[in-house]
């Protein structure tokens, strides 16, 4: 078998690595291919310094994100419960339905906080009552509320 030929990548290859990463591919697919395309560069020992320094930097930023994300969940649950007035009907029963944008929107208007409303995982809220909504900040981190729905 053929001997493998290690380049750095420039750009982003679908099935084979994102812009930056060492990857090692057939002598043929970097000859004819990656490297007179401009995607990749044969490794040489600067460029391997370069690649490990930003391998360090992605982890350093990766590591502050989820840091930040901590200190917001913290934030988040320091309210004992958010408060959120719909329309009553009968037997308790809410007019429509508790979405993730009003639990969005009360977030922000209690802590300042935006919250990305697609991280927002709740129950179905159709009736008054207290109710516990998940929130995710970072891949790692998810936050715990309460939501309180009351009459308005």
């Amino acid at each position: 078998m053929a001997k493998r030929v290690q380049l750095v990548l420039s750009k982003d290859v679908s099935k084979l690595g994102k812009a930056g990463d060492l990857v090692e591919v057939a002598p043929g697919y970097a000859r004819n291919y990656l490297i007179p395309q401009g995607i990749g560069a044969r490794t040489t020992p600067g460029l391997l310094k370069q690649v490990e320094r930003r391998r360090e930097l992605e982890r350093v930023r990766l590591l502050e994100e989820k840091q930040e994300a901590e200190t917001r969940r913290a934030a988040l649950q320091a309210v004992a419960s958010y408060i959120i007035a719909k329309q009553v009907g009968e037997n308790e029963a809410i007019f429509g339905t508790v979405t993730n944008q009003d639990v969005a929107d009360v977030i922000l208007q209690t802590t300042q906080q935006e919250v990305d409303r697609r991280g927002i995982t709740l129950p179905d809220i159709h009736k008054l009552g207290s109710y516990k909504a998940d929130i995710k900040l970072h891949p790692d981190v998810t936050a715990t509320v309460e939501i309180q729905v009351v009459a308005s």
